[in-house]
């Protein structure tokens, strides 16, 4: 008789994650007590919920109660549900599809992956939820302020080839933002700057050394305060954007993390970060097509 490994179904657009359960010094009691130890920032409540809920299964697929036994070796999967999650009352669209790709033209304020605040309330759960495809990865990234279009692999199988891409530098992607017009900086420029992770932790900043990331700004239109600015990023760090053109004193309208850091309620989609992926072009590395996509929302000054 063969052993036929189980592979936790896909609920509401949340695939199970898998959690090995290895030999220690202190064998815990239970896997309840294992999963409270291992993720302190969980409060046990919410695992007996999951318990509770069916939402907790072994490696065979049985669905475990809160006094399932510690098993040296062997692992278990979970599904991550959050009792409270905020609305994002704005929708994705969908802009192209073929066997490997999804082209996905995303709103501002939709964060694209599950994190500690949103699981049901992202894009990619949105997405597994629309399609059925628990395959779906997102191949690059957009930050959660920011709209407009992201590439999603639909198989594990050519999901390396376009990382690949990304990673290689051969897709060209063009922004668009809103941000001060200053007449005295002179248009089109590059900026070129060493970025490291800033203070708090989820910021960047500008130091000193090697240069590190590289983009070039050019002027669309502007009125006296306000200009639209087209951005190509030739580098790919996080928050990039936002810190080159604060870093030339224009700061994106509505950035809540640049200059300084200025919070707002989760719930407070008055004013969207004005920056927009709105092109993306590339060689497609399996059918050598040439493809280009354009987001729907303009930014406007």
């Amino acid at each position: 008789m063969t052993h036929t490994e189980f592979i936790p179904p896909m609920i509401a657009g949340v695939s199970a994650s898998k959690v090995f359960l290895p030999k220690t010094a202190l064998t815990p009691n239970s896997v309840y007590e294992y999963l409270c130890q291992q993720f302190p920032h969980i409060d046990g409540s919410e695992w007996e919920q999951r318990f509770a809920d069916g939402l907790i299964y072994d490696a065979s697929g049985n669905v475990l109660t809160c006094n399932a036994p510690y098993i040296e070796n062997s692992h278990v999967f979970y599904y991550r549900f959050l009792a409270h999650e905020i609305h994002v009352p704005f929708e994705h669209e969908i802009l192209f599809e073929n066997e490997n790709l999804l082209v996905i033209d995303k709103p501002h304020f939709l964060t694209i992956s599950p994190t500690g605040q949103y699981v049901q309330e992202t894009l990619l759960v949105r997405l597994k939820k629309q399609t059925g495809n628990e395959f779906l990865t997102p191949i690059h990234r957009l930050d959660r302020e920011t709209a407009g279009v992201v590439l999603f692999s639909k198989q594990v199988s050519t999901r390396a080839i376009y990382q690949d891409m990304f990673a290689q530098r051969q897709v060209k992607k063009t922004y668009h933002a809103i941000a001060p017009f200053h007449a005295d900086i002179t248009f089109p420029c590059y900026t070129r700057y060493r970025m490291e992770k800033g203070e708090p932790f989820y910021t960047m900043q500008v130091v000193e050394g090697t240069i590190n990331s590289e983009t070039e700004i050019d002027l669309i239109e502007h009125d006296s305060a306000w200009a639209k600015y087209e951005l190509k990023p030739i580098t790919g760090k996080q928050h990039q954007l936002r810190v080159h053109l604060s870093s030339l004193g224009i700061a994106i309208k509505n950035d809540p993390f640049y200059p300084a850091v200025q919070h707002k309620r989760e719930d407070d989609f008055s004013t969207p970060l004005q920056l927009l992926a709105k092109h993306i072009r590339f060689n497609d590395p399996i059918t050598n097509q040439e493809m280009e996509f354009s987001s729907k929302f303009e930014l406007t000054l």
